[in-house]
């Protein structure tokens, strides 16, 4: 196996799969919504990657748009795998929640679609522990595992993240099991991903970080996170190209958890000249900024649990252990203080 498509390469975690690929010896033909992320891709890349001129050798680009048929069957010719990474992400709110939704949903199955066409058949998915822990614990669980799934329909209502992100790989799955059985699907559900990004051009999930880091708020939440590396979200999407026993399968990425609290914590003790906001926000305080900041009011569900998530599967299966999430929160943060003048 040797051409893999990787839809979402300019995103923070494509990014960082693209170069493991290469890494790894693969072909990339590697899509982006826009052809000038092609030089910002190829300038992340030759910077970190291992011989770098297997950008050259070992990497192309397609332009292609979630919302749109156009030049999705021809991209998937000639190609063994599919990595679908491409999903629009936001921390805050949406007027409309089908901003997030029909994106995801339906830009995964125009990419399941291309890809059976072109008689694809391994693919794996980027989802989301949103897709699994949006739910009550089933009695008897003390952790959520790869057998559940986000209640899309529950009474307290869903956020449009979650919403879509369930969707999407309920999407892939059902169209594997009506439309494409001997389609090899694997689904990769990473927690918060953190990690030092290749170049300047990171996702929301790092703006988490550099919000404390900007001491943006007077006090924090008490919200915990599972975090997980954005290097083992890489390997684990490409070390299970090849794996059949990953075919089929869903796969947990998460390392432990951190709360707001003990980030900050954390971050206060390796920057103590820094002013890093270390309070703990009364849940008052919360109601009233939510009302005004779109990120305060997604959180608020989650104040004051600790929703802890099993990815024994992954680690037994990849014979791996993750990357602390303190080593994940302190990299991150190196890199922001460095690379981000708004905040250094």
């Amino acid at each position: 196996m040797t051409t893999v498509f990787l839809s979402g390469a300019s995103g923070y975690i494509g990014k960082h799969i693209a170069l493991e690929l290469l890494n790894a010896g693969y072909h990339v033909r590697a899509s982006v919504r826009n052809v000038a992320k092609r030089d910002e891709v190829i300038s992340a890349l030759r910077a970190h990657v291992a011989n770098p001129t297997l950008v050259d050798t070992h990497l192309s680009f397609v332009e292609l748009d979630l919302s749109s048929d156009d030049g999705w069957n021809e991209a998937l010719i000639g190609v063994d795998a599919l990595l679908h990474t491409a999903s629009p992400f936001t921390v805050g709110s949406v007027k409309d929640e089908n901003e997030l939704i029909r994106p995801a949903v339906d830009g995964t199955l125009r990419a399941l679609r291309a890809a059976h066409g072109a008689g694809v058949r391994r693919v794996v998915v980027t989802s989301s522990v949103a897709a699994i822990q949006g739910r009550e614990l089933p009695a008897g669980k003390i952790a959520f595992d790869e057998t559940l799934w986000t209640d899309v329909d529950a009474p307290e209502g869903v956020d449009p993240y979650t919403k879509s992100k369930t969707l999407a790989e309920q999407a892939a799955w059902e169209f594997v099991a009506t439309s494409a059985p001997e389609m090899q699907l694997t689904t990769i559900n990473p927690s918060l991903v953190l990690g030092a990004p290749l170049d300047r051009n990171f996702g929301t999930s790092v703006a988490v970080l550099e919000r404390v880091l900007a001491a943006k708020d007077p006090a924090l939440p008490d919200v915990s996170f599972s975090i997980v590396d954005v290097r083992d979200v890489a390997a684990l999407h490409v070390r299970c190209i090849e794996m059949p026993e990953t075919y089929g399968e869903r796969f947990i990425a998460a390392s432990e958890s951190l709360s707001f609290l003990e980030m900050a914590a954390l971050l206060k003790r390796a920057y103590p000249r820094r002013k890093i906001v270390t309070r703990k926000a009364p849940k008052l305080l919360l109601r009233i900024l939510a009302l005004f900041d779109g990120q305060i009011k997604a959180i608020l569900p989650s104040i004051g649990k600790r929703t802890l998530v099993d990815s024994t599967k992954a680690q037994r299966t990849f014979s791996m252990t993750f990357i602390t999430p303190e080593v994940s929160v302190i990299e991150t943060a190196t890199f922001l203080l460095n690379e981000a003048p708004s905040i250094s």
